[in-house]
């Protein structure tokens, strides 16, 4: 009798803790790379943690913010993450909300162009990355963004297409080498669609670099920082340009959704993903660039990062609502110039 007893006490709790996980779970919008990683690091460490579950949706960021506009009225993403630029998209549509920053024990570690991206309190940062140059070293020269269209690398260099996140980047930085400062891009895209005919390809992914940069079809291309590694494994002399008009790149954040039911799981989540050990974690798996200024992480692992304080320092961000405002212009414009 006392054994049937216990052993349907102990159903009955074991069914009370799996209601209760079942009762806190966590809908996430991310993007698709790098899952495997963030389930080791990420993911189930803080399900053990909350004892709760994350349920985790993948795609591009036009699906995903679609998704969040056709279920407003009851949504079933509690948090995302998002490019800045998107991230002020899906603001403008009041599809997020303020973050109360009090709640995150791990914010004021945060570098401060990652603390409010926004301007309004909607998000804060959790990786970034770089854009530069790299280039063959012992074939060129490169000092500065305008060199990319230079007579040494004429029929030598590969751009990025302007529906890529590389591409308005790339070309913010040619319009300061040029002197302007003209958010339609307008002069640096006509420079590109004079020189259309000395660059190989404008590229869509930045793996389609490696195999040309191997094969010695090209000697230098924009590139974001994560997509380093692929060419410093080459047995070549590569280089990472530090142009004089600096260095530019892109910013991931994280929002909550309006109208969430689980706002303080959304937070508990975002603080742990800010937390040093998670940051640190990310980072020497090479999955994200830590926004969290206590990383501290060895000089093999930096090297494929966007990392410290005068590297972040340096960065040159399009800002969102620039971006925002503009990319339509910029694919118009483009489409009319460089016909890609």
């Amino acid at each position: 009798m006392i054994r049937s007893t216990l052993l349907a006490a102990t159903a009955l709790a074991c069914g009370t803790l799996a209601a209760q996980a079942a009762d806190r779970t966590l809908t996430i919008s991310v993007y698709g790379f790098a899952q495997d990683e963030f389930s080791e690091i990420l993911y189930k460490p803080f399900e053990e943690q909350c004892g709760c579950e994350v349920v985790v949706e993948t795609g591009n960021s036009v699906e995903r913010l679609a998704k969040m506009e056709a279920n407003r009225e009851g949504p079933v993403i509690d948090m995302a993450v998002l490019s800045t630029h998107d991230a002020l998209a899906a603001n403008r549509a009041g599809l997020i909300d303020t973050i109360d920053t009090s709640k995150l024990s791990n914010y004021d570690k945060l570098y401060d162009i990652a603390k409010d991206p926004l301007g309004d309190g909607t998000a804060v940062g959790y990786t970034f990355y770089a854009t530069s140059i790299v280039y063959r070293s012992d074939k060129v020269t490169v000092d500065s963004w305008a060199d990319l269209f230079s007579d040494e690398l004429k029929g030598q260099v590969a751009f990025p297409n302007v529906t890529t996140n590389q591409g308005p980047p790339a070309l913010w930085m040619l319009g300061k080498a040029m002197g302007e400062s003209d958010p339609t891009l307008a002069g640096a895209i006509s420079e590109v669609g004079e020189k259309r005919d000395d660059v190989v390809t404008f590229y869509v992914r930045s793996s389609q670099l490696v195999q040309l940069m191997q094969q010695e079809e090209i000697w230098a291309a924009p590139i974001g920082r994560f997509a380093w590694k692929g060419f410093a494994d080459m047995d070549l002399p590569i280089a990472w340009a530090t142009p004089e008009e600096g260095q530019t790149g892109g910013m991931n954040v994280m929002v909550v959704t309006k109208g969430s039911s689980n706002r303080e799981l959304a937070l508990e989540f975002m603080d742990y993903w800010l937390s040093t050990p998670i940051q640190t974690a990310l980072a020497e798996g090479l999955v994200d660039s830590p926004a969290n200024a206590e990383v501290e992480v060895s000089p093999e692992v930096a090297d494929n990062l966007t990392y410290g304080a005068e590297t972040v320092d340096s960065l040159d961000l399009i800002p969102a609502d620039v971006w925002l405002d503009n990319r339509e212009g910029w694919l118009s414009d483009w489409n009319a110039k460089v016909g890609q």
